[in-house]
């Protein structure tokens, strides 16, 4: 059997001839459903009566595939305005941030990103030259808590470095019309781009908020849009659509029980385009107990699992890649394209709404819950039954995992352990609320863990993952063991205007997922912290040093 390919506006996509079989009989019934007319005619019933409101209003993304033509030359108008402010800071989260960064990297230019509550990672951009730096505040309604606090943070430094006239200056917003945060920079008088309210978060890669923080850094932001149009027309058709067997092969292997997707951008394409097609993968099909988990940033498995698809992402076919069951070929802003189209199509091959997350909300409800109650008292044990601290290490058990690990007394018997917690379908999510940039060293427990368990593992960095596979890890197949870790606050900060600091909040929103991952079930393991750069010590070696090293590293 050979592998199926669709050609469409230099885009290409292709399957290999493993997933074929499975294949051909999804992409022949979406055909016959007319799905490409439905999707680009923006038909929000092909999703089912339930998903009808809420796909209603979700579809903007599909008009965005043909650029508004005046948003370059209006940032291209701000970026001269604003010369002198070299340092560019993004404080947004989820898909308010991650294509920016994807773009920004791509071409080559620093953006620095606040998608966090963590203190550590704030006083860096506060400890910086405020009198450099332009702050893009970027969310859909301006209430999101990680963005909204950190923005009244750097608002309250930045007039009390230069008065608040003259902070303005300092600030812009990408928003919604009519948000609290369209309002807020109105008020304030600093300038705001206005986006489609029609387009979700993660689908708006092509809109100002994946455009206008590059754009500001001097990126080609207008360069993206040049294939994007052309792409558009083909999507329509049945035949030669490479969004539509895409979108066939990502469901029909996920029905396959082949639903870990394994996916890496080849050398020289944009290094960080995974972390954004996570967000969009994981909280688009993670729910109703179905959906597809991206393992991105990983070695494609030499010898993949039953449960495995191996994807990569490339700029032409000529681009070095190695084999993989699913290739696609195209520029930044096709790809973006592309894979947005595929994930609403494989959201209706699996029979969910792509454009609901409902688990995103459940975890902000929880927050607010715990902050309303607790207040500043907000703890990070929740219902352990055994606990211990080895070296900088405090491990939090509870009753679920300590059924299997009650005999583990030491952090290398816990992280050697993590895999008999794992069901024959299960994966490991670590989870980091800690500083992405200075504590980055911690990510290193995703490949040292999947090599010890030989499954799928992720890392999420706490707490964006709970915009992106935090989705997944709540409302998708039941199936993970989860490795959370915290780390202790040297310096915490206040927000203005509000009664909590931001490591209140922080601990909050680690206390609310660990509550719902384990009222679901699900074994959680806590890992904190009580000194940084000395605990990530401790968690690798556990790992990786001999029983020698590790009690020599303890005296």
């Amino acid at each position: 059997m050979t592998d199926m390919t669709a050609t469409a506006a230099a885009v290409r996509v292709e399957i290999d001839a493993g997933l074929v079989e499975r294949t051909r009989p999804v992409l022949e019934a979406l055909i016959r459903a007319d799905v490409p007319t439905a999707l680009m005619a923006k038909d929000p019933g092909m999703w089912g009566p339930s998903a009808r409101p809420e796909a209603a209003g979700r579809l903007g993304w599909v008009d965005a595939a043909i650029p508004d033509p005046d948003l370059p030359g209006a940032v291209r108008a701000l970026r001269e305005r604003v010369t002198g402010l070299d340092r560019l800071v993004l404080v947004g989260i989820g898909g308010s941030s991650l294509a920016a960064e994807v773009v920004a990297d791509a071409f080559g230019h620093e953006l620095t990103v606040l998608d966090t509550t963590d203190c550590d990672q704030v006083a860096a951009v506060l400890r910086g030259p405020l009198d450099r730096t332009l702050v893009v505040v970027a969310s859909k309604s301006g209430e999101t808590v990680e963005t909204r606090t950190v923005y009244e943070v750097l608002w309250g430094a930045m007039s009390r470095a230069h008065g608040a006239a003259a902070a303005a200056g300092h600030f812009v917003a990408v928003t919604d019309p009519g948000s609290v945060l369209a309002r807020s920079a109105a008020e304030r008088g600093f300038p705001a781009f206005v986006a489609d309210p029609t387009v979700g978060g993660r689908f708006s890669a092509l809109t100002a908020f994946g455009l206008v923080p590059a754009g500001l850094l001097g990126a080609d932001v207008a360069a993206l849009g040049q294939d994007t149009a052309q792409l558009a027309r083909p999507l329509g058709r049945p035949g030669e659509n490479p969004g539509l067997l895409l979108g066939a092969a990502l469901g029909a292997a996920a029905l396959d029980g082949r639903d870990k997707l394994y996916l890496r951008p080849a050398q020289g394409f944009a290094p960080l385009f995974g972390a954004w097609a996570e967000q969009l993968v994981a909280e688009s099909t993670g729910k109703d107990g179905r959906g597809i988990l991206p393992v991105v940033d990983a070695a494609l498995p030499e010898r993949p699992g039953s449960d495995t698809v191996t994807g990569l992402v490339a700029g032409s076919p000529a681009s070095p890649a190695p084999d993989a069951d699913i290739r696609t070929y195209g520029s930044l802003g096709s790809q973006f394209l592309l894979w947005e189209y595929a994930t609403a199509v494989a959201g209706r091959v699996l029979g969910i709404n792509p454009f609901d997350q409902p688990n995103v909300q459940e975890a902000k409800d929880k927050t607010q819950a715990i902050l309303a109650g607790r207040g500043s008292g907000a703890g990070l044990s929740g219902p352990d039954v055994r606990t211990f601290t080895e070296g900088a290490v405090e491990v939090g058990i509870d009753e679920l995992s300590d059924r299997t690990l009650s005999g583990a007394g030491t952090l290398r018997d816990i992280m050697n352990g993590l895999a008999t917690l794992l069901g024959p379908d299960g994966y490991l999510a670590v989870t980091a609320y800690l500083n992405r940039y200075e504590d980055a060293e911690v990510a290193a427990l995703r490949e040292l863990l999947a090599r010890r368990t030989g499954r799928a593992v992720t890392f999420g960095w706490g707490p964006r993952y709970l915009h992106s596979s935090g989705q997944y890890h709540k409302g998708g197949p039941q199936h993970g063991v989860f490795l959370m870790i915290t780390g202790e606050v040297e310096d915490d900060i206040p927000v203005p205007g509000s009664a909590h600091t931001l490591a209140t909040i922080q601990r909050a929103q680690a206390r609310g997922d660990l509550e719902i991952l384990r009222g679901r079930g699900r074994p959680v393991v806590r890992i904190h912290l009580k000194e940084r750069r000395e605990g990530i010590r401790w968690l690798l070696q556990a790992l990786t040093a001999s029983g020698t090293e590790r009690a020599e590293a303890s005296r």
